[in-house]
């Protein structure tokens, strides 16, 4: 069932990307994406290692600065403001506060090696939310409970499976009641056999009606649960539609040879 508390109103679009441009050096990776992904909706983006995937959703909480083109992101220009039509980037506190309302689950997990599973989860609703202590708690131990780790509240990440690890960054993220649920890759370091428990978690945010942009490799996964498949190569947009589309009538001659060779 899926909760209107993540969705934004309905039609509204949670990311709209035109022209977005980045380079690295003389490497441009990005060569002009344009996107829109509606609130309560799973997109999951497909492509092969370098097709600029993994860079574009990093500018989506400014981890990356465009440098060309137009990104929105929860009607908000992500990490710039307009004004007397020149843009000019945001002060740090500025960015902090917009990346607060996006969640963002990494390869690597990216835990506080130093902090139990119960820290990791409460330090940014307490320190940016201002929210409780006991407040806090609740909700971290109601997201363990959701991702099955309530037994491990006071364990350390090293004790962890890399499958534990990953749904306690889930859980973490979600801890901040994000707008938006970035997942670069997030089961791309998991031993197989852990991948499952992974990709239940993310099942179940997206029939809760979180909005999810997903860099995977998982194609079961995006054949399941997406809205919207995205087929990036060399830096731009090839191909996107509902998972019907893609899989089953793609029209694209580089998209039909990519997923020849995965599938």
């Amino acid at each position: 069932m899926r909760n209107e508390a993540y969705a934004g109103k309905k039609g509204d679009y949670a990311v709209v990307a035109r022209g977005v441009e980045k380079s690295y050096g003389n490497l441009k990776v990005l060569k002009g994406v344009d996107l829109r992904i509606e609130y309560g909706k799973v997109a999951c983006i497909l492509g092969p290692s370098g097709s600029g995937k993994s860079t574009f959703l990093r500018c989506m909480n400014h981890l990356e600065r465009i440098e060309g083109g137009y990104l929105q992101v929860g009607g908000e220009m992500v990490g710039y403001r307009e004004h007397r039509g020149k843009l000019h980037e945001l002060r740090q506190h500025e960015i902090a506060a917009q990346r607060a309302d996006v969640g963002m689950v990494f390869q690597s997990f990216n835990l506080f090696p130093h902090m139990t599973v119960l820290q990791n989860i409460i330090e940014a609703p307490m320190s940016v939310r201002r929210m409780r202590k006991g407040d806090a708690i609740d909700s971290a131990m109601a997201l363990l409970d959701k991702v099955g780790l309530t037994s491990k509240a006071s364990s350390y990440p090293r004790t962890l499976s890399g499958g534990q690890q990953q749904r306690v960054a889930i859980a973490r993220a979600c801890a901040m009641k994000p707008k938006l649920m970035l997942f670069d890759e997030p089961t791309s370091a998991l031993d197989p056999e852990l991948v499952g428990e992974v990709l239940n978690v993310m099942r179940d945010l997206a029939d809760e009606g979180m909005t999810m942009v997903v860099v995977t490799h998982e194609l079961g996964f995006a054949r399941e649960v997406s809205d919207l498949v995205v087929f990036m190569d060399g830096g731009v947009v090839v191909e996107q539609g509902t998972p019907d589309q893609i899989f089953n009538n793609t029209q694209m001659a580089r998209t039909k040879a990519f997923l020849g060779r995965v599938l």
